[in-house]
């Protein structure tokens, strides 16, 4: 009998310790688990307008945004706003710059009234270079997207027997970014709203909302079934 007591009790120990490890079914006291636990007392309902709000549901595009300055700090506008990542869909488009048909730098204001002479009695349309101080004084024939359509022109005025014209690239290719947020609710829109200065200013509209997949299958999966029955 005393034998019998002493097994019960040590087995009883094992079990104890193992529970208290967390090695037997359940959760034992030092469960990280445990830390993770919803606490009730901390929990408030939402309000009627509350829940409106978050069952709300609109599509906006931002932009175009030109150049990476202004698309970091419009991503950084769009995360205080509570609008994760995950939620933006970025559409990027490379612009080609501006580039001109242009005369060289002209030596002498005697050079420029010749060159505009010749020009204008031509009837070919001509203005000043404008914003570079170190090409002046310029003047620009025509202006193109791209430097293969600026030289063509310059191989057309060749052809002509023009003499003293170049191609100017006068703006860097810029990359331009439309963000487009799909399925905002209530609350972001209404923070978006809020926004002082938007790094977006005024290029925004709304656009279609699109349904969720899941609720996309679903109806498929519906209609497979309908049609099943009958």
């Amino acid at each position: 009998m005393l034998r019998a007591a002493v097994i019960l009790l040590f087995v009883a120990n094992v079990l104890v310790f193992a529970w208290n490890k967390g090695w037997v079914a359940g959760v034992s006291p030092n469960s990280p688990r445990l830390d993770q636990q919803i606490n009730p007392e901390r929990l408030s309902l939402l309000n009627q307008k509350a829940v409106t709000q978050l069952a709300a549901r609109s599509c906006l595009e931002l932009g175009p945004l030109i150049g990476d300055e202004l698309l970091k700090r419009a991503n950084a506008a769009l995360a205080g706003a509570g609008i994760p990542a995950s939620a933006i869909e970025a559409t990027a488009v490379n612009s080609g710059g501006v580039w001109a048909l242009a005369t060289i730098k002209m030596p002498s204001k005697d050079f420029r009234e010749r060159k505009e002479d010749t020009y204008r009695s031509a009837k070919i349309a001509f203005e000043p270079l404008q914003g570079f101080p170190d090409e002046q004084p310029t003047l620009v024939l025509s202006k193109h997207d791209s430097e293969a359509a600026a030289q063509a022109a310059l191989d057309g005025m060749t052809k002509r027997n023009y003499k003293g014209l170049r191609v100017m690239r006068l703006q860097e290719p810029l990359q331009q970014t439309t963000l487009r947020l799909a399925r905002l609710d209530g609350t972001q829109t209404g923070k978006l709203n809020a926004l002082a200065n938007p790094p977006w200013g005024e290029k925004r509209k709304d656009c279609a909302i699109e349904a969720p997949a899941e609720a996309s299958a679903a109806s498929a999966a519906n209609g497979v079934g309908s049609g099943a029955s009958r």
